[in-house]
């Protein structure tokens, strides 16, 4: 039967191997990888490569995590134009946050792997963040395990495609209500903050379950929306540990069947034992 395909997506002809290696035409569906530029007040800030879905929310949580506005009323509007190499977003943002965006100030051959593409300095590699307060409602087992199979249920695109990252944002009891996908786990957070921004989402309220591995980057982005829980899918970097150990962060990953590992902080994982 034919797919549907979804926004994000598009149909190619490809070449499938079957039995005794023969070869057959199929149409396949892939995940549309695109270039986005983000202009602040017509200055060109930085390019990413990023799937063409929820933009305005991608460049609400970009701006957000780079510190570069201080909440999402610092922006005062926004364009998304579509060009033939992509798309830009042109942002008007608040004259204070200008000088925030020269000290984060960055031109990026945006790769969907890394994101550290053209700093210019090691020393922006770390944004300095204020440590978190310690979460007055401790996570349970039981919803980081709902979380994480709840965001492999609310991945459409990454389902057709096998090509995307997701991140969602799960309440204390482990209830998916927000989840963003891109082909850049970095691009899907922004995504899902840019998103939970607008509606005024209380951040502290719950947490993060995303789809990937937990780089430094993807903790440093967790802690700037002021999140203190993070639970990856995958395992952690040894920088992103370090990170989040400094910075107050639970950072829980490697979740396997009814199984995960907690990397920094155990202290706010509640225990059942004692929640009786």
């Amino acid at each position: 039967m034919p797919t549907t395909r979804l926004q994000g997506s598009l149909m190619h002809t490809v070449m499938r191997s079957g039995q005794l290696g023969e070869l057959h035409a199929e149409t396949d569906e892939l995940a549309e990888e695109v270039a986005v530029a983000l202009e602040y007040n017509d200055i060109s800030h930085a390019t990413l490569l990023a799937s063409p879905t929820h933009l305005e929310d991608l460049a609400i949580g970009f701006s957000y995590t780079e510190g570069i506005i201080r909440s999402a009323s610092d922006i005062y509007d926004i364009d998304i134009v579509k060009q033939p190499q992509g798309w830009v977003i042109q942002l008007h943002i608040a004259s204070a946050c200008l000088n925030q965006l020269k000290q984060r100030r960055r031109q990026m051959a945006g790769r969907t792997g890394c994101g550290l593409c053209g700093l210019e300095t090691l020393s922006q590699v770390q944004r300095e963040l204020t440590a978190l307060p310690a979460p007055q409602v401790k996570t349970s087992p039981a919803a980081i395990l709902l979380a994480a199979e709840g965001l492999r249920a609310s991945q459409p695109l990454h389902k057709q495609t096998g090509a995307t990252h997701g991140a969602a944002w799960a309440t204390q009891d482990g209830t998916i209500s927000h989840t963003r996908e891109d082909v850049g786990r970095h691009n899907a957070l922004d995504k899902l903050i840019g998103s939970l921004l607008r509606q005024k989402t209380v951040l502290d309220s719950g947490f993060f379950v995303i789809s990937s591995r937990a780089s430094f980057e993807m903790v440093q982005k967790t802690v700037a929306a002021g999140v203190s829980t993070l639970v990856a899918v995958s395992a952690p970097t040894s920088y992103a540990v370090r990170l989040a150990t400094d910075l107050n962060l639970m950072l829980t990953g490697f979740v396997r069947g009814e199984h995960f590992t907690v990397y920094s902080h155990p202290e706010f994982l509640l225990d059942p034992r004692n929640s009786v």
